[in-house]
C-alpha cells in the first residue's frame, strides 16, 4: 500500500525527480507495465534517496508478491515475521544465486561467481528436511539447489537458499541460542548483511537433508542469519553413484567413480575443518569459527 505522505530526495537539492509532476502513482503504473522488473527497479534505487526508498516500500513488495504469491502469503500470514523492511533483500534472494569464494563463508576451493537465476523453486517440504526433528513445526522455505557441475576437487557442487517464517520467534533460533553458537567471525548474509550462524557447528543438520538435496552425507552446510535467510553448499551425488564401477575399454566409468569419491572427501576435510578438525567429534581447537525472475512453491 502506497504510503500518503510524499518523501522528497535529500540526494541533492538540483536532483531532477523534484521536477514536474512525478509521483509515487506514475512510477508504479510504470512498474506494473513493466511487470516489476527487478533489474529495472535496482536501476532506479541508484538515482537518488527518494527513488531508493519508494523502491524499498512499494516496488520491491509488488515484485516479490508477483512471483512468490502463495509464499509471500504464508510469510505474512502469523504476523509476527517483520519483512517489511527487507522486501529488497527478499527479492534479491529469490532471483539471486550469491555463489561462493576460495576460503569464504564455505571454506571453498572453488571460485563460483554470484549470478541471477532465471527460473527456481522454492518448497516447503524440501525445507522441513532441512531441519532437526524437535524444530519440524517451523516453517522453511528452500530453493533447489543452483547446480554448478564439474568443480575440480569439490566435483558437483549445488548452492541453495532460503528464508523462515517467523524466525525470530522459531525453534532453530531458540535451539541455537541455547547451544551459544557464536556468530561467523567475518562473514555476513549476501542478502541483507546480517550475522550469521553455523547449522553445521550447532550440530543441528539432520541426515534426511542430504537425501532430499541428493548430496553426499556430511558434505552438507548451511547457515541462517537473524533475519531468517538461510545459505548452503553441498556436494552433490551423481544418479549412478550407488552402483559399482564397471571398468569400460577407456576407463571413463572408473575415473568417474575416483572422482566422485575425491569430491565427497574434501567435503568430509571442510566438515572436520568447521567442527574443529577432530575426527571423533570430541572438543578440539577450533580452526575457523562458522566460516529468474520466476519462482515456483510447493
Amino acid at each position: 500500500m502506497i504510503l500518503p505522505k510524499q518523501y522528497r530526495c535529500t540526494h541533492s537539492p538540483t536532483c531532477q525527480c523534484t521536477r514536474g509532476n512525478l509521483s509515487e502513482d506514475v512510477l508504479l503504473l510504470v512498474f506494473q507495465h513493466l511487470n516489476w522488473n527487478p533489474k529495472l527497479v535496482a536501476t532506479l534505487s541508484c538515482v537518488c534517496k527518494w527513488f531508493d526508498d519508494f523502491a524499498k516500500r512499494v516496488l520491491w513488495k509488488e515484485f516479490c508478491k508477483t512471483r512468490a504469491p502463495r509464499m509471500m502469503l504464508d510469510l505474512q500470514s502469523s504476523g509476527s515475521h517483520c519483512i517489511d523492511g527487507n522486501w529488497r533483500a527478499l527479492g534479491k534472494l529469490l532471483i539471486y544465486c550469491s555463489g561462493c569464494t576460495q576460503g569464504g563463508l564455505f571454506n571453498s576451493t572453488v571460485q563460483i561467481p554470484g549470478h541471477f537465476v532465471y527460473r527456481t523453486r522454492f518448497s516447503r517440504t524440501l525445507g522441513r528436511s532441512l531441519l532437526p526433528p524437535q524444530c519440524r513445526t517451523d516453517v522453511l522455505y528452500v530453493s533447489d539447489p543452483c547446480e554448478h557441475l564439474d568443480q575440480g576437487e569439490e566435483g558437483d557442487v549445488g548452492l541453495f537458499r532460503g528464508i523462515f517464517k517467523s524466525f525470530p520467534t522459531s525453534r532453530v533460533r531458540k535451539v541455537i541460542i541455547n547451544k551459544a553458537v557464536p556468530f561467523h567471525p567475518s562473514e555476513v548474509c549476501p542478502y541483507c548483511k546480517a550475522k550469521l550462524w553455523s547449522m553445521l557447528q550447532a550440530k543441528i543438520i539432520p541426515q534426511s537433508a542430504c537425501i532430499r538435496l541428493e548430496a553426499y552425507e556430511d558434505c552438507i552446510e548451511y547457515f541462517v542469519c537473524l533475519n531468517g535467510h538461510l545459505v548452503g553448499i553441498c556436494t552433490l551425488a551423481p544418479l549412478s553413484d550407488s552402483e559399482e564401477a564397471v571398468p569400460s575399454e577407456d576407463g571413463n566409468h572408473t575415473e568417474k567413480k575416483q572422482d566422485n569419491c575425491l569430491a565427497k572427501e574434501n567435503g568430509l576435510k571442510r566438515r572436520h575443518s568447521l567442527l574443529g578438525g577432530s575426527e571423533n567429534g570430541g572438543p578440539s581447537p577450533q580452526k575457523r569459527l562458522t566460516s529468474s525472475n520466476q519462482c515456483k512453491i510447493d
